[in-house]
């Protein structure tokens, strides 16, 4: 079988399809949501908060 062009289109998007796929599934898993949680709240906490 020869690599032309289209096949190695072809492998790059089912590639990055199945890296958007992963990224889909880490980011929502349930036992990641305290750790989201806990970032989303950063900006409006104090610097007195933050230990700085």
């Amino acid at each position: 079988m020869t690599m032309d062009l289209n096949f190695l289109r072809s492998l790059v998007t089912l590639a990055a399809f199945i890296a958007f796929i992963g990224i889909l599934v880490w980011a929502y898993r349930p036992s990641k949501k305290s750790q989201f949680d806990e970032a989303a709240r950063l900006p409006f906490e104090s610097e007195q908060e933050l230990g700085s």
